[in-house]
């Protein structure tokens, strides 16, 4: 055997062993701590209006004409008015209180969040290898075991795709709220805008809430799906043609 298909050998050994101790360790102890991450202050029993944050764009006063008691609307004639004419709000130059900052609770959330979807994604991707190890070279006959793997395969790669997935759900909720905050900026007199960007604020929150939920769940169904197959994934041709569960 050459050094380089040794050293070949030597990662499949490892990664096998690695994969065995995450199945049997690794994922109880990880469901057990995303219980306990679900059970903090910063989940549980929280009012939603707890995540609301002001967002450091003033109303700017109404015009001088406005104020005047006794002022006018200039008349304009309806010929004047194009067809195309369209409603312009204010000009954004810069913002007298400085920057409209992201809001912190939901950041603090993500920042909770975010390590365990990564993880999710790389224990599923070491799942994902250690099955691929152990199939067996195709024959003919006698693949009851090797539909076992190819479908604890499959659920794997399903919970690999979910959890890639929640990162890009977090950029999207940056990207609409930065466009929902320009609108306040541009339009500041429109309550609607900052309500909008309470409403998504609170989505959010809902989300992080459920990818949580979600993340411990695929580790629970994983290790369940696993646990029970374990011998058939390990030793797919055999003699023993049980159902998959």
């Amino acid at each position: 055997m050459t050094d380089v298909a040794k050293k070949v050998q030597e990662y499949k050994d490892s990664l096998k062993q690695k994969a065995e101790h995450l199945i049997i360790k690794g994922f109880p102890e990880k469901i057990v701590k995303l219980n306990d991450v679900l059970e903090i202050s910063n989940f549980k029993n929280r009012d939603l209006s707890d995540v609301h944050q002001d967002l450091n764009i003033p109303v700017p006063p109404p015009a001088s004409a406005q104020n005047e008691p006794n002022s006018k609307r200039p008349r304009v004639d309806e010929s004047e008015v194009s067809s195309n004419t369209t409603i312009e709000g204010t000009r954004v130059y810069s913002l007298p209180n400085g920057v409209v900052p992201c809001n912190k609770r939901l950041c603090e959330l993500i920042h909770l969040v975010k390590p365990h979807i990564r993880e999710l994604v790389e224990d599923s991707n070491l799942l994902k290898m250690w099955i691929s190890f152990m199939i067996p070279k195709i024959e003919d006959g006698n693949n009851f075991g090797v539909s076992i793997q190819e479908d604890t395969l499959a659920e794997i790669q399903s919970v690999e795709s979910e959890a890639a997935a929640f990162f890009d759900q977090i950029s999207r909720y940056f990207i609409s709220r930065a466009k929902i905050v320009s609108k306040v900026a541009k339009y500041p007199h429109i309550d609607d805008y900052r309500r909008a960007v309470k409403e998504l604020d609170e989505k959010e929150y809902l989300s992080l809430w459920l990818v949580m939920c979600e993340i411990r769940n695929r580790y629970c169904s994983l290790h369940d799906i696993v646990i029970k197959n374990l011998e058939k994934i390990k030793k797919p041709r055999s003699s023993n043609a049980d159902s998959l569960y």
